[in-house]
């Protein structure tokens, strides 16, 4: 497994840089942000008018765009990190390289706002919280997911899950992770009616998807593990919730 985050400090954004090879790989250490994106755009309707909107902010290299095709939305991804930037534009993704927290497009510009693993890396998540709801129109749809503020989700996400080929190593710095009852609050003050839900991967999948990587083999099509609902929002949460008018 690439180590790029033990020469770098935790959560620096440089990291992407040295792993950007990874992105598309379904078994490299960024193969969970494949299952959160699929799980993410499963929380998106189909647009509802011609030309409709999908900010993606903290796109990545664009891994929610197979998951949107048919769907109807122009996919616009703001990213800090341009080698990330320039894998999204060949998956059809109009890229924007920005801040999450000062996204430079126009109020109100979006049907969807879509924050994929994102809060728990920004130093300030509440500024980005206030720019992923300005950004919405009214009736506007905010789709997340995110680590909890919790002593369970630290130890999961970082003790644990680093220590497995679906997390590479100090791309977490647990200080950054988001209480879920603080981030239900920041939407509401920005008029945004968040509802948040537990998730996590299905054990399963999750198994048989190890087992596989540890003896060599590939993941066959529609055979890569499954996020589903977890009783608990301890560890990872997903959120989706509607700017009122």
């Amino acid at each position: 497994m690439p180590d790029a985050g033990l020469s770098l400090p935790r959560n620096d954004p440089r990291q992407y840089d040295e792993l950007a090879g990874e992105w598309w790989r379904p078994d490299g250490v960024f193969a969970m942000l494949h299952w959160l994106a699929e799980a993410r755009a499963a929380l998106v309707p189909p647009a509802e008018r011609p030309g409709a909107l999908l900010v993606d902010l903290g796109c990545g290299a664009g891994l929610l765009a197979p998951h949107l095709a048919g769907k109807g939305y122009r996919h616009v991804g703001v990213d800090l990190t341009r080698s990330a930037l320039a894998q999204a534009v060949q998956h059809g993704v109009a890229a924007v390289n920005g801040d999450a927290t000062a996204v430079p497009l126009a109020d109100g510009c979006a049907d969807v706002v879509a924050a994929g693993e994102l809060l728990e890396h920004v130093p300030d998540w509440r500024a980005a919280v206030a720019e992923a709801c300005r950004l919405l129109q009214p009736g506007g749809l905010l789709v997340l997911d995110t680590l909890n503020d919790t002593a369970v989700s630290r130890l999961v996400a970082v003790r644990i899950a680093e220590r497995l080929p679906t997390v590479p190593r100090g791309i977490h710095d647990p200080r950054l992770f988001v209480d879920d009852r603080e981030l239900v609050a920041e939407c509401a003050r920005h008029g945004v009616d968040l509802r948040i839900r537990g998730v996590r991967p299905g054990v399963p999948g999750l198994l048989r998807w190890l087992l596989r990587r540890a003896r060599g083999a590939g993941t066959p099509a529609g055979q890569t593990p499954r996020i589903v609902p977890s009783r608990s929002a301890a560890v990872l949460y997903q959120g989706r919730g509607v700017r009122g008018g």
